[in-house]
């Protein structure tokens, strides 16, 4: 598919925004559960994540036990709206306390690493971690816990006077299923190599009903918005932290986003739609390998990654 010179008009931009606004309206539930509580689009970035900090010179720390501890939200995305956020309170028998906090994967071994000088007791404190590891990389799918500790090894125990359920886990994913509500892979037709008029299918389209809302699979940078006789409304991102282009065809009007936006995983994108050259309602999505989307990168079957990120989203 060529691409298309025409701009998105400014005025459609406006009224689709207020279109998604009052469709996510109505299901923000499903929104918050799926996407960790994405924002409409044209939501402000989240806070930046919390300082890693350095270890104490000399240490020390009181007998450590949680009074309160909650993280927040249950199931996080990299890059997302809203980063696996802990609020945590101590007690301990000594008025400073030198402490560390990990995140921990399912085999116990530490992520990423915060230290935290001189915290005192029965005072609320937070952590906000943004998916990556202590070297720098996205954390891999799956499981993670905070485990709060002194800086000289010793654990924090669960205090017998906390009111209510200590929380420390949650779950963390690099995408997220980008329709946010009943859908179907088609048939045969449908996928990544079908035989089309003078070309082949480089996509997979998701069936789902037109107006239901679509999230961005990766966070990154838009790269094109814009219409194409055959694609319709159509979006392109370049995929934060990889070497991947993600592309979005038919939505129901031109998305409020516009290229150099930054967007986030699970942020919404626009509405499933029929627009172009297109039989039903249904997304069109597209992955391309390095260098990008018609930069001489080639396109990848989408369905393996669909059908995965659908088992958890």
């Amino acid at each position: 598919m060529a691409r298309s010179g025409s701009t998105a008009p400014w005025l459609a931009g406006r009224i689709f925004i207020v279109a998604v606004a009052a469709c996510l309206a109505c299901c923000v539930g499903t929104a918050s559960a799926v996407t960790g509580g994405a924002p409409t689009p044209g939501g402000s970035p989240p806070p930046p994540p919390s300082p890693t900090g350095a270890p104490a010179n000399g240490a020390s720390a009181g007998a450590l036990s949680l009074v309160a501890a909650k993280t927040t939200p249950r199931k996080s995305f990299y890059y997302g709206v809203h980063y696996p956020r802990l609020s945590y309170t101590i007690a301990s028998t000594q008025a400073l306390n030198d402490l560390r906090i990990d995140v921990v994967d399912v085999a116990g071994e530490s992520v990423r690493t915060f230290f935290r000088n001189d915290v005192a007791p029965d005072v609320e404190n937070r952590i906000r971690w943004d998916g990556t590891t202590n070297s720098g990389r996205p954390a891999l799918n799956g499981r993670y816990t905070f485990r709060i500790s002194s800086q000289v090894g010793t654990p924090a125990t669960i205090s017998a006077a906390s009111s209510d359920p200590v929380s420390l886990g949650f779950e963390l994913y690099g995408y997220a299923f980008p329709v946010l509500g009943a859908h179907d892979f088609g048939d045969s037709g449908a996928r990544f190599g079908a035989g089309r008029s003078g070309h082949t299918h480089q996509g997979q389209d998701v069936m789902a009903k037109c107006g239901v809302p679509m999230v961005a699979a990766r966070g990154g940078r838009v790269q094109l918005s814009d219409y194409h006789a055959a694609a319709g409304n159509y979006l392109v991102i370049d995929g934060r932290g990889t070497t991947l282009d993600f592309m979005y065809a038919h939505l129901a009007e031109p998305s409020p986003l516009q290229v150099g936006d930054e967007v986030r995983t699970g942020q919404p994108i626009g509405l499933v739609g029929d627009t172009g050259n297109a039989e039903g309602c249904h997304l069109h999505f597209e992955i391309w390998a390095a260098p990008g989307w018609y930069e001489g990168g080639s396109p990848i079957d989408p369905l393996p990654y669909l059908l995965k990120w659908d088992r958890y989203s």
